[in-house]
């Protein structure tokens, strides 16, 4: 056996056993053209080079395209979550205390009192609408909606779910608790808008004053409608709130004695007003009934008429010290003359009598003192018709009450303006006028004879106040002292106030009717101001229609009950206002009051100074007459 034999058949350079056959003989091959087969070749090796390689370019391209896009991308993203987690606050705290977000601006500025109480702000609230197009059930969705808001009519919702419209208010102005309840019922369509709502935390204490907006946010009474661009405007530029007049906690007083007198005389109304004579600022006005601005009535509801501002009503014996003050300006009267009184004045089908005759002949104070209508009708007469006119423009009688608010009664005056019109205007009937002028005219008595407008905004220290002198300063020192002996000694003696020299003029007028005026309807007043040793603050307080009680003996005149309300209403705002009691002597008393920050002196300018002008009005032309002279 040879080698190849046992150690198997012999095999190639693979392992592969070679073919011991022999061979075939080969086939000669035929060459082919050089030239040809070489051009053939590099033609096919090139075309195969060039789809390889621009495939294999375009595709790498992408990739690395697609991957830097990724990375720059996820760059981004770990650079915001490490700024938001790390380096800056989150979300959470802001929202916990309740601040709007930044891209929210407030529609309207809030509003304070002069101390920087609040008396309404804004509230950012919910509000409920709907696209019915997406509503899948509209009764289902109406019937679930329901138990969140049981007030709404359920064949109306789903009215409103059912029709072609793609946008409808359900609900403005959710509670928190709602939103939460009605987001958790999971019903299709239905979205949430965020709003502001006004609100007003101090309630019905500033309802005439400041007054409401409606559900859009725009003012619909008091300030709020009166300052509506200015709120807009201030909101805007971040100018801060706006500082009213108002002291809350005079407010307070005010409405609290009010409340009781309407209680316990039975009254259909009351109003009050509190004024700084010296630069007529407004601290405290109320009208009763009013109303809770956060969710006013119906605007014809007698709770939301401002018997302040609005209201105009012949105000009875208090126009006596205006009588008075002009009788002496004029010069057709000295302090120590006076008229005969003894006998009743008939004019026409009209008599002119006095509640309680003195049937003789009466001084100026003393016509003040008996609040006599003969005396001061025949001193009205002295005046004369052109002069009392005159006077009744100077005090701001003919013409609106310039104030912030909308709600300003037009006054009533006679027309053609005859002689048993200027008796009965002499003591206070045939002309009606708001308690807002009322208080403007007793300011000029009380500041030294000069016309201040009256305002419900804080003058900021140094600011100027224009004013206007229209009466003699002597006369109404002379005045003031008249009104001081009717508190002491006249009809006016239960408004005195232990330590505070109080003067005033009480007014006690029938209202008029249909058929005439009503005698047993009166509206009762008591006008007047304190500390009248150093006069600054006028008070007004008046009643509509009080009933008497065992305590007034069966009288229902305003001795026994404007002028006690006034009286308390002094007693308790005089130490906040920081005007401290008189001893006995007439020295201040040392006994502590609260303390009330003074504001600077204002600077004064008289009408006609540095281009400043007096702006007068014609007498308002009227078809009505006064024809009663109902003592």
């Amino acid at each position: 056996m040879t080698r190849d034999d046992r150690f198997g058949p012999r095999r190639d350079d693979r392992g592969r056993p070679e073919n011991t056959a022999p061979e075939a003989p080969r086939k000669p091959r035929v060459p082919l053209p050089r030239a040809r087969r070489v051009r053939l070749g590099v033609a096919r090796a090139v075309k195969l080079d060039g789809n390889v390689k621009q495939a294999l370019e375009t595709g790498r391209n992408r990739v690395l395209f697609t991957a830097a896009f990724f990375a720059l991308a996820f760059i981004a993203l770990s650079i915001k979550l490490i700024a938001v987690g790390v380096l800056h606050e989150g979300g959470e705290p802001r929202v916990a205390r309740g601040a709007p977000p930044p891209q929210l601006v407030l529609d309207r500025a809030d509003i304070t009192d002069r101390n920087g109480v609040l008396l309404a702000s804004n509230l950012i609230t919910a509000s409920l609408y709907a696209d019915p197009k997406l509503v899948l059930d509209p009764v289902e969705a109406a019937v679930k909606l329901r138990t969140v808001l049981p007030h709404l009519n359920q064949t109306d919702l789903i009215a409103q779910l059912s029709g072609d419209r793609r946008f409808v208010w359900i609900q403005r102005g959710l509670k928190p608790e709602q939103q939460y309840e009605i987001n958790a019922l999971g019903i299709p369509g239905l979205y949430f808008q965020r709003e502001q709502r006004r609100i007003y935390p101090q309630g019905r204490l500033t309802s005439h004053v400041i007054g409401f907006t409606n559900i859009d946010n725009t003012g619909r009474g008091g300030l709020e409608q009166g300052l509506d661009r200015t709120l807009r405007e201030r909101a805007e530029t971040g100018r801060g709130p706006l500082v009213t007049s108002l002291d809350i906690r005079v407010q307070q007083v005010l409405r609290d004695v009010l409340r009781d007198a309407m209680q316990e005389f039975q009254t259909i109304g009351a109003t009050g007003i509190v004024m700084d004579a010296r630069n007529g600022e407004i601290l405290a006005m109320v009208s009763l009934p009013d109303f809770d601005p956060n969710a006013p009535v119906n605007p014809e509801d007698p709770a939301m008429f401002n018997r302040a501002t609005l209201g105009v009503y012949e105000m009875g014996s208090i126009f006596k010290a205006f009588t008075a003050a002009e009788a002496l300006d004029a010069g057709v009267v000295k302090i120590d003359g006076g008229y005969d009184a003894t006998d009743p004045i008939k004019i026409g089908r009209f008599t002119i009598r006095d509640f309680h005759p003195e049937r003789r002949w009466l001084s100026v104070p003393e016509i003040m003192l008996y609040s006599s209508n003969i005396g001061a009708a025949k001193m009205a007469l002295a005046v004369g018709a052109t002069r009392q006119q005159d006077y009744m423009r100077r005090f701001g009688f003919l013409t609106p009450a310039r104030i912030e608010l909308p709600e300003v009664g037009l006054p009533q005056a006679p027309h053609p303006w005859r002689e048993v019109n200027v008796m009965t205007i002499g003591f206070g009937h045939g002309a009606a006028v708001s308690p807002l002028q009322a208080v403007g005219g007793m300011a000029v008595l009380m500041n030294g004879g000069y016309k201040v407008p009256a305002t419900l905004i804080k003058h900021q220290p140094g600011e100027r106040v224009v004013r206007e002198q229209i009466i003699n300063e002597q006369v109404t020192a002379q005045v003031r002292k008249m009104m001081v002996s009717v508190v002491q000694e006249g009809t006016a003696k239960k408004a005195q106030v232990p330590g505070y020299l109080v003067g005033g003029k009480t007014g006690t007028a029938e209202k008029a009717g249909a058929g005439g005026y009503r005698r047993k309807a009166l509206l009762t007043s008591f006008l007047g101001g304190f500390p009248m040793q150093d006069p600054r603050y006028v008070v007004l307080v008046t009643l509509d229609e009080p009933k008497p009680t065992p305590k007034t003996y069966g009288y229902s005149t305003s001795g026994w009950n404007a002028a006690p309300t006034a009286g308390e209403l002094i007693r308790r705002i005089a130490p906040i206002l920081g005007v401290r009691p008189m001893s006995a002597d007439g020295s201040p008393n040392p006994m502590p009051v609260l303390p009330q920050n003074r504001d600077n002196e204002l600077r004064y300018a008289l009408v006609g100074d540095e281009d400043e002008t007096s702006v007068t009005a014609d007498l308002p032309q009227s078809d009505t007459e006064v024809t009663n002279a109902a003592y």
